[in-house]
């Protein structure tokens, strides 16, 4: 693989880097200040929409989505920096970009799954920012870690569907502009193939049968920029049955072939949030004094710098190989590398992060920087789209397999 960027991947790399020294970076504290005076903590703060604005006009939008009708047509590759700088402010750049979980998701697989119907209803208007969206899968009673255990009921009732269930952890649930769940459950609990057995509906927030009940913290963290993770209970919720995604039976596929870009796009911001923990890191060591010399000075900041750079060009490398072979050989192709860049990416970057809170002392756990916000989501990617464990277990399974 050529590790030379592209003329246009240079050019919007060149674009991108400008875009968050000129407005994103200013925007971080405006946007902590604006929304303290909003009626509610979910509602956006005017920056917000003034930065998706600015994005836009530049042409720095849609940029995950590699669909050239209807986003900029990248391939992961070319993407993958682009990601990366984002992730350095990874509560306003995606979101700016309209490149921000769980939208770029959601909008990928009504890309490939939707009717047209569907697509004109919702696709379109996530695809100019007009709505935001949410993936119901992840549920507070079953190991969710194993979709098979899934235990959402969609029940067809003539020309409906009943959805029944409970759901949390369902990302910018909180966000009053998120106007539609995919939710994932099971029209067939009983079918003979397990995999066969879930489905995806379109489900209209204002659906009745349909409820936020609450805000789940991260760490503490609300996470108002992400729109929230919101625990949701679907209480016989009625919906058309032109609302099923694809096929009955077809959830399963369409979850697997959502989550594969998901990860690599979540790694590729993680390496983002780490240089810019090495960015902070080395500012704190240049310009504290401890014991009679500067922090720069001192033998176990420079182990943890010179550390911290030696794992993020690695793992930038492992992305960038994943990224390839996805758009070489297809995501089922890049399954391994997928799951490694998965397991390794982040608790590589939450160990840089937390020696980069280690040397700001109390400011590290603070909000006078970002570094204890970075920690938290850093952190818990290691649980979201599937726990290091199980990652590691379909890994290990079929490196054996070789030799059997």
């Amino acid at each position: 693989m050529d590790f030379a960027f592209d003329a246009r991947t240079d050019e919007l790399r060149a674009k991108l880097l400008a875009f968050m020294d000129e407005y994103v970076y200013p925007a971080e504290q405006v946007a902590h200040e604006q929304r303290a005076r909003l009626a509610s903590p979910w509602d956006t703060p005017q920056v917000v929409a003034d930065l998706k604005a600015e994005a836009r006009r530049q042409g720095l939008w849609n940029l995950f989505l590699p669909d050239a009708e209807h986003g900029a047509g990248l391939t992961n590759l070319q993407y993958a920096p682009l990601a990366e700088i984002t992730g350095r402010s990874p509560h306003l750049a995606p979101t700016a970009t309209n490149c921000a979980a769980p939208d770029t998701g959601n909008m990928e697989v009504l890309t490939q799954f939707a009717d047209e119907a569907q697509k004109k209803q919702w696709l379109q208007p996530l695809l100019a920012g007009e709505i935001r969206s949410a993936f119901a899968m992840t549920e507070p009673d079953v190991a969710s870690s194993d979709a098979t255990n899934i235990t959402t009921h969609i029940e067809r009732d003539g020309d409906e569907y009943v959805i029944t269930g409970r759901k949390w952890y369902i990302s910018g649930a909180m966000n009053p502009d998120c106007q539609i769940f995919i939710v994932m459950g099971k029209t067939d609990p009983d079918g003979e193939d397990i995999r066969r057995q879930q489905s995806m509906v379109l489900v209209p927030r204002d659906t009745p049968g349909v409820t936020v009940d609450r805000a789940m913290q991260v760490f503490g963290y609300e996470d108002h920029y992400h729109g929230g993770h919101a625990e949701v209970t679907f209480d016989h919720a009625r919906v058309p049955v032109s609302n099923l995604i694809g096929e009955e039976g077809g959830g399963f596929a369409i979850a697997q072939a959502r989550l594969g870009p998901g990860r690599i796009h979540h790694c590729m911001r993680l390496i983002g949030m780490a240089e810019r923990a090495i960015e902070l890191m080395c500012r704190r060591a240049v310009s504290r004094d401890a014991f009679g010399k500067a922090l720069a000075q001192q033998g176990v900041v420079h182990n943890w710098i010179a550390d911290a750079r030696v794992t993020v060009e690695q793992l930038r490398l492992l992305v960038l190989k994943t990224a390839w072979l996805m758009d070489t050989v297809g995501n089922r192709g890049a399954h391994t590398e997928i799951q490694a860049i998965k397991i390794a990416t982040p608790r590589a970057v939450v160990d840089i992060i937390d020696r980069a809170i280690q040397l700001h002392g109390a400011g590290g756990v603070s909000q006078d920087f970002p570094l204890a916000e970075l920690y938290a989501g850093a952190r818990t990617l290691m649980i979201a789209d599937g726990p290091d464990e199980v990652h590691q277990r379909s890994l290990a399974r079929r490196e054996i397999k070789k030799y059997l």
